[in-house]
């Protein structure tokens, strides 16, 4: 049984060749009509159970088209109109859901909810996002890293703000692959050292967004105020310090891109020169989402790795 909570649940090959299959296959279908499965339809017949506790747009859309192009079918459930929002157990849910489908991607809060729900499920359980991690965006991250002509062993990434689940996946897949992750955070928003030490001696922590960002091949933010949080006026403050400007990107390498896995805040964590400027690359970013969650349900059916 093969589950996708984190990126090490795959390791380092398997990432490789979830990549490499990613590749492939967008290529393959280029031009196609968004809703045509791919040649080989190789989940036809299977079926995935899409619950949502947290809002969602990406992670609806990508894999929902991943399935139909991989010539399986879902089934979406906000958690709200499923038995969950009236105390069902992650664990009785998971149990009735084995039976009905073939696979299980989750989108909640607290990580131990999908470990719950793998440990409990007799399907391949996916984490759709939670507060401790979210590892399908960064497998569109490397996809998009690695299509923009940058190999991942001795890239530098720049992270800038808040310590969040997506730094985490960040710094995880730093370890795996071996890249370095430098990660500017103001103090109260630093990630936790069993986060920093994911990154197996390639990823540091600092308060200098200059010393961060000098030298960088790639650049990261993500929204300062994340889905549940109340709109912190202190928060933001401290934040302000670490926005992505004309400025800071300048410090990068000259062919550095700039990443941001949205909903995007312009004015905040980010200037709109730098998101909507020629080094930005968060729509093909976005769109990977679904080219990479191909790959990932491909490989928790054993398909691939």
């Amino acid at each position: 049984m093969r589950h996708f909570l984190n990126l090490s649940d795959a390791g380092g090959d398997g990432i490789a060749a979830m990549i490499a299959d990613a590749l492939d296959r967008k290529a393959a279908r280029a031009g196609w009509p968004k809703g045509t499965p791919d040649a080989d339809a190789p989940l036809a017949g299977r079926t995935l159970a899409m619950v949502f506790e947290k809002n969602s747009t990406r992670t609806r859309f990508s894999f929902d088209m991943a399935m139909r192009q991989l010539g399986g079918t879902t089934i979406v459930a906000d958690a709200g109109s499923m038995q969950l929002g009236r105390g069902e157990t992650i664990a009785d849910t998971a149990r009735v859901l084995s039976g009905y489908v073939d696979a299980i991607m989750i989108r909640t809060d607290d990580h131990a909810k999908v470990e719950e729900m793998a440990a409990r499920a007799s399907v391949p359980v996916i984490n759709g996002l939670t507060d401790h991690s979210h590892p399908c965006q960064i497998m569109a991250d490397l996809l998009t890293i690695i299509e923009a002509g940058k190999p991942l062993p001795g890239l530098k990434l720049a992270w800038l703000g808040d310590g969040n689940n997506v730094l985490t996946s960040i710094v995880e897949a730093g370890g795996l692959m071996g890249f370095e992750v430098i990660a500017a955070c103001p103090k109260g928003y630093t990630p936790a050292p069993e986060v920093i030490a994911l990154g197996q001696g390639r990823a540091r922590c600092t308060g200098d967004p200059a010393a961060a960002v000098a030298g960088a091949d790639v650049v990261v933010t993500d929204t300062w105020i994340s889905m549940g949080q109340a709109h912190a006026e202190a928060k933001l403050a401290a934040m302000m310090p670490y926005q992505v400007t004309p400025a800071l990107m300048a410090l990068a390498k000259p062919e550095a891109i700039f990443l941001h896995c949205l909903p995007a805040h312009r004015g905040e964590e980010v200037l709109a020169e730098v998101i909507d400027g020629p080094q930005s690359h968060i729509w093909p970013e976005a769109e990977n989402r679904l080219h990479a969650q191909k790959s990932v349900l491909r490989w928790c059916f054993g398909q691939i790795g």
